[in-house]
C-alpha cells in the first residue's frame, strides 16, 4: 500500500510540477478566491463558470484547475464574512460570528490572516489525510446509510448550543426550529404537493439560501449600524495598520493550534461523507470548539474569539479537502461544488470510481499533488491583500451602508433574477432585525435552513426501509453513537446551568 501511494505521489508531482499546469494552479486558486470574495458568488458559481474554459485541455490540467477554483473560492469566501458580515456562502456562515466582532474591534487585519492561517492549515492536513488514507476512507464513505446521515444532521443541529449565549438556549433552538419550518418552503420533490406557497407560483421553488442569509446577517447589520448613535462607528480605526495588522502573538497561536488540530480532523471527516460537505463541517467544528472550550473562553464566542474564528474556517477547508474522497474514489459528489465536478469528469470521458486509480492515476494524484501547491499559493496570494482588504472598514457609515446594501442586492438579484426575491429579503431583514432586537440569534436560523432538506430526505429514506418504524435510531452503530453523541452535546448547557446554581447554593 505504501509502495503504491509513493508511486502514485511521483506521479502527481511529475504531472504537477509540469509548468503549464503550475500556471493552472496559480489560475485557479486566483480566480477561485477573487469570486470567493464577492457577496452571492461561492464555489458552485466559480466552478461552473470556468467548466467552460477547460473543455480545451487536458483532462488532469483541467481538473488541476478547476480543483483550484473550489478550495480558492472557500478560500476566499471568509472575507466579505469578515468585513461587512456578508457571507454568501453557506459553507462561511460561522466564520462571520466571530470574525465580523474581531473586525470591528480594530483587528480587521488579525481576523483575516488568522482566516488565512486557518484555511491554509485544514487545507494542509486534509490533503495529507487524503493521500494516505483515501482508498481506506471511501470504504467508510460508502458504508453510510441515510440513517447514519439523518443521526449526522441532528448532530449538526446541536451546534445552536455554541450559538446560545447565557441563558438564550432556547431562544437558539427556537430559531433551529424556524429554519427548519423555512426548509420546507416550495414543492415537494417526491410528492409534488406545494407546501407553505400560500397560493404564490413565486415560492414554488422555495427560499433561496443566499436571500436568507443576506437579509439575516448583511442587511441586518447595516440597519444596527444606522441605528448605532456612536458617531465612533463612523472613523474605524485599527489597532494596528501595514503588514502589522497581520501578526498574531505566540499565545494566540499556542491558543489556536489545538483549535486548528481538532477542526482539520472533524473538518476533514465530515467532508468524506458525501452529501455533507463544508457548510456541516464549519458548523459542527465551530459547536465542538465551543463546547470543549474554557469557561472564561467560551464567554469570548460570538464576541471576536480567535478560536471561533479558527474553528470554523479549518473546518470548511478541511471539509472541502474531504469532499474529493467520495468524487474520486466513489463518483459520488460529496458536495454541490463537487458535483459540478462530477460533470465535468465525465464531460472529459473518465469515469470516477474505484478504477481511477489505475486508468487515470495522473489525474487522481495530480489533483491531490495540486492540492497541496495551491494552499501554498493561496497563503502567498491572500497574506498581502489583508492589510488593504481591511480598510474597507474605514469607509465611513454614510457610505458604508450603501456599500452593504448594494452588495446584498445585487448578490440575490444575480443569482435569482426575480424582483419578488429582493421584495421577500427586504420583509425578512425586518423581521430579522426585530429578532436580533429581542436577542434571538441568527445563526441557527440558518443551520436549521441548511440542514433542513437533507434531514427530511435521509428521514423519509429510512423510514420507507424501516417501514414506518423510528428503531433506525439506534438500530445501527453507528447511527447510536452519533446519537449519543448528540444528546452529550445537547446536554452540556444544561449540565453547566445547574453546576452553576449548585456553586451559587454553596457559596
Amino acid at each position: 500500500m505504501i509502495e503504491s501511494m509513493l508511486s502514485g505521489l511521483s506521479m502527481g508531482l511529475s504531472t504537477v510540477s509540469d509548468p503549464i499546469n503550475i500556471v493552472f494552479v496559480l489560475t485557479g486558486c486566483f480566480v477561485g478566491t477573487i469570486i470567493g470574495m464577492i457577496p452571492g458568488f461561492g464555489p458552485i458559481t466559480a466552478v461552473a463558470l470556468l467548466i467552460p474554459v477547460t473543455y480545451g485541455l487536458d483532462p488532469a490540467s483541467g481538473m488541476i484547475m478547476l480543483a483550484g477554483v473550489y478550495y480558492g473560492a472557500i478560500f476566499g469566501g471568509s472575507t466579505a464574512s469578515i468585513l461587512i458580515n456578508a457571507p454568501g456562502e453557506a459553507a462561511v456562515v460561522a466564520t462571520a460570528i466571530d470574525g465580523y466582532p474581531l473586525a470591528r474591534k480594530g483587528y480587521a487585519g488579525k481576523a483575516l490572516a488568522i482566516a488565512a492561517y486557518s484555511s491554509f492549515s485544514g487545507g494542509t492536513v486534509g490533503v495529507i489525510l487524503l493521500m494516505l488514507f483515501a482508498p481506506a476512507l471511501a470504504s467508510v464513505s460508502k458504508s453510510f446509510q441515510s440513517a447514519d446521515y439523518f443521526a449526522l444532521m441532528i448532530l449538526g443541529l446541536t451546534a445552536v448550543s455554541a450559538f446560545a449565549g447565557r441563558g438564550r438556549f432556547l431562544k437558539a433552538v427556537l430559531m433551529a426550529v424556524f429554519g427548519l419550518m423555512l426548509s420546507t418552503v416550495g414543492t415537494d420533490q417526491i410528492s409534488g404537493t406545494q407546501r407553505f406557497t400560500f397560493g404564490s407560483v413565486q415560492l414554488l421553488d422555495g427560499i433561496d439560501f443566499l436571500l436568507l442569509a443576506m437579509a439575516t446577517f448583511a442587511i441586518t447589520e447595516g440597519l444596527f449600524i444606522v441605528m448605532n448613535k456612536d458617531a465612533s462607528s463612523d472613523s474605524y480605526k485599527p489597532k494596528e495598520v501595514g503588514f502589522k495588522s497581520l501578526k498574531v502573538s505566540k499565545f494566540e497561536i499556542k491558543k489556536i493550534i489545538p483549535t486548528i488540530m481538532r477542526s482539520s480532523l472533524v473538518g476533514f471527516f465530515i467532508g468524506v461523507l458525501p452529501g455533507a460537505g463544508a457548510t456541516l463541517g464549519s458548523f459542527i467544528s465551530y459547536g465542538m470548539e465551543r463546547n470543549v472550550a474554557k469557561p472564561e473562553d467560551q464567554k469570548e464566542f460570538g464576541k471576536g474569539s480567535i478560536k471561533g474564528l479558527a474553528a470554523p474556517e479549518t473546518g470548511n477547508n478541511a471539509a472541502s479537502t474531504g469532499s474529493f474522497v467520495p468524487l474520486l474514489t466513489l463518483g459520488i459528489p460529496g458536495s454541490g461544488t463537487t458535483a459540478v465536478m462530477l460533470g465535468a469528469l465525465i464531460a472529459y470521458g473518465l469515469e470516477p470510481g474505484p478504477r481511477m486509480f489505475i486508468d487515470s492515476p495522473d489525474v487522481f494524484w495530480g489533483v491531490i499533488v495540486s492540492m497541496y501547491i495551491g494552499n501554498i499559493f493561496l497563503l502567498i496570494l491572500n497574506l498581502p491583500l489583508v492589510p488593504y482588504l481591511a480598510r474597507i472598514l474605514a469607509v465611513p457609515r454614510n457610505l458604508m451602508v450603501p456599500i452593504i446594501l448594494f452588495f446584498s442586492i445585487i448578490g440575490v438579484y444575480l443569482v435569482t433574477f426575480n424582483v419578488f426575491d429582493i421584495k421577500l429579503m427586504v420583509i425578512v431583514a425586518i423581521c430579522a432585525l426585530f429578532l436580533r432586537l429581542t436577542s434571538f440569534p441568527m445563526a441557527p436560523l440558518l443551520l436549521g435552513f441548511i440542514l433542513g432538506g437533507l434531514m427530511e430526505d435521509n428521514l423519509r429514506r429510512s423510514l420507507i426501509v424501516y417501514n414506518g418504524s423510528i428503531s433506525f435510531l439506534w438500530e445501527r452503530d453507528i447511527t447510536l453513537i452519533i446519537n449519543i453523541i448528540s444528546a452529550s452535546f445537547l446536554s452540556l448547557p444544561l449540565i453547566r446551568t445547574i453546576k452553576g446554581r449548585m456553586f451559587r447554593k454553596t457559596v
